[in-house]
């Protein structure tokens, strides 16, 4: 059996409703020389049986007890024989370049250990909502890390095998004494605990592609939607990262927690609540009142859109921000360099 250049991770609980969509935008990859690695995570649904449908020989189905995200990684990433490792979780699409893409970058620049690409924002349909995740793509420090999260999300990455085998560690749980690479005692925030271990651990570079090669599903039932248990990991990975690197946090975390805060209200306007968006925003000003100043339009937008959703008529509120969304969409979709 030849060994692929690639092996795609796929966590999945309770996903077979998206499989037929998820699994697919795998094997369309113009780049073909991968396996594709579904582990089943406790699924109570048909996910195992929907895995076994697909005949392609490169896909493979690993089983286990419910460990959540970072189990099911580690999980697949102690199976994968690839040069390079790719996430997508189940819910989530690749273009089809996206493969491609990655691979040619890092082949081309050796000492980028994380790629990572744009993501275009889609429903729980499928639909395009006309928005992206665009971040920051190069000179990525770990500040930038720390403040941003440029990766985005779980489904944008393609990482080297070295670079993830250079922060793996073994299980504090002495009765399996598996190699972990991402820490297992989060079950939320697990990925940006992973990037910033990278960042601060070694010299592994992050690089993006300006194009959106991810589409990300925005789900209100998903974990991200739990604000309280989100900001709570977020601040767990915190201290991870103040016992790896107390100067850098103690020097950065000021501004980190505000920009949190103010992705929260973000999401919390997306949920409909007007008065936790308002809150979380003036905590985010009160804890660094310069991002204002130096980021006034993705501050002021969130200002106004949690203002809107507590003052405006429903109707004209929907119309606000559909107007909104395509007004942000059409500026992001701008030309940049790749």
């Amino acid at each position: 059996m030849t060994t692929p250049s690639v092996s795609v991770v796929v966590p999945a609980y309770n996903a077979a409703r998206y499989l037929d969509t998820s699994i697919p935008s795998v094997l369309a990859q113009t780049w073909t020389d991968f396996e594709l690695i579904v582990v089943d995570d406790g699924s109570t649904d048909a996910t195992a049986e929907k895995v076994g449908s697909f005949q392609d020989p490169r896909v493979r189905l690993v089983s286990q007890v419910n460990r959540g995200l970072a189990g099911a990684r580690n999980a697949g990433i102690r199976v994968a024989r690839g040069e390079f490792i790719a996430f997508l979780d189940a819910d989530d699409l690749w273009h089809p370049e996206k493969l491609a893409r990655h691979v040619e970058h890092l082949r081309r620049r050796p000492l980028v250990g994380v790629s990572y690409s744009a993501s275009a924002f889609i429903d729980e349909l499928g639909h395009d909502l006309h928005l992206m995740q665009a971040p920051k793509l190069r000179g990525v420090r770990p500040r930038d890390v720390f403040l941003r999260n440029p990766v985005g999300n779980g489904s944008a990455p393609v990482i080297r095998r070295q670079t993830l085998h250079d922060i793996a560690f073994v299980s504090p749980r002495e009765v399996t004494g598996e190699w972990w690479y991402f820490d297992e005692r989060f079950r939320q925030s697990e990925d940006i605990e992973c990037w910033l271990r990278i960042a601060l651990t070694t010299c592994w570079e992050f690089e993006g592609l300006a194009s959106p090669l991810t589409h990300y599903r925005v789900n209100a039932g998903g974990l991200s939607a739990a604000l309280d248990k989100q900001h709570a990991s977020w601040e767990a990975v915190v201290e991870r990262a103040r016992a790896i690197a107390p100067r850098f946090v103690a020097r950065h975390e000021h501004q980190a927690r505000a920009y949190q805060l103010r992705y929260l209200a973000r999401r919390a306007v997306t949920m409909g609540d007007a008065a936790k968006a308002l809150r979380l925003q003036a905590r985010a000003l009160r804890m660094f009142p310069a991002m204002l100043l130096r980021e006034p339009a993705r501050t002021l937008a969130t200002l106004g859109a949690s203002l809107a959703l507590a003052c405006l008529p429903t109707r004209t509120q929907e119309w606000s921000f559909r107007l909104a969304r395509v007004c942000v969409g059409a500026w992001q979709r701008l030309p940049r360099k790749a």
